[in-house]
């Protein structure tokens, strides 16, 4: 009994040290335990679900336009970039869309292999083209960087423990599901408050340097998250919540400010 505890604790280690990655820009060592085909394969299950509930707005209309044509400008300027640094693995099998859905909310979100969806809500908050830039960066930084793989890793794990990751979505589809909702930002533990904060402010300095690359200024970033904080009614304490504070947020992308412009040049 022994020895078969060591050999499936020598198993998980290894298994553990495969699934290691890195992420780009940043170079932060990831642990995905999940393929991302399977994350990708959930993603496009729940998005069509989620826009049979919530018609996006037609691509007729000039603001489900410009988020469409948004995207795919840092769509491309995300696949250069991966193409001329060796990491199109990255991204391989991403089935990029970019929707706009009529809804007061100030929200938006991307789920792994680059389904975007904004809500009306945020683009009177974000005012111009380059603050919404700004979200569109930020939002497909998380789907590139694989931070819900990361998060369903992490979640499994603890949930069902590393020895059934490989069959946790045939044998309890509900939690997998639910899981994968929360890994996509919708829902939140208390336990993994500091690990998603950790992984929005990677996704700000991502997102600023995607924005910069398709020719969108990154100075607006910290701008929109300067009107984020004047239109909300009170934000709770950092540590009891999943995102940074707004204050953190804005000294931290103009920290990150030096490196973003060095990649912009206006569109």
């Amino acid at each position: 009994m022994m020895i078969k505890r060591i050999l499936a604790l020598y198993t998980l280690v290894l298994f553990a040290l495969v699934a290691c990655h890195k992420v780009p820009i940043t170079g932060r060592t990831q642990l995905n335990l999940l393929p991302e085909s399977e994350m990708i394969a959930m993603s496009v299950t729940n998005y069509d679900t989620f826009l049979s509930e919530n018609p996006p707005l037609p691509g007729s209309n000039r603001q489900a336009k410009m988020i469409a044509d948004m995207g795919s400008r840092i769509q491309v300027a995300v696949e250069d970039y991966m193409q001329s640094n060796g990491l199109e693995e990255r991204i391989a099998g991403f089935q990029w869309e970019f929707k706009l859905v009529e809804d007061p909310t100030v929200n938006a979100w991307c789920m792994p292999g680059g389904k975007v969806v904004f809500y009306t809500g945020i683009l009177d908050v974000a005012g111009n083209e380059d603050a919404i830039a700004a979200v569109m960066g930020h939002e497909i930084a998380h789907a590139v960087a694989r931070h819900g793989n990361e998060r369903m890793s992490q979640a499994l794990g603890a949930q069902m423990g590393l020895s059934v990751l490989s069959s946790a979505m045939e044998q309890n589809p509900t939690l997998t599901n639910q899981l994968f909702m929360q890994a996509a930002g919708i829902g939140t533990q208390v336990g993994m408050l500091s690990f998603s904060r950790k992984h929005e402010s990677e996704a700000d300095r991502m997102g600023l340097i995607f924005m910069a690359m398709a020719g969108y200024d990154p100075r607006e970033a910290p701008r929109f998250w300067e009107r984020m904080s004047a239109s909300s009614n009170g934000q709770p304490p950092e540590f009891l919540s999943t995102h940074p504070s707004h204050e953190r947020r804005i000294a931290d992308l103009e920290e990150h400010m030096a490196e973003a412009l060095e990649y912009y040049t206006p569109r």
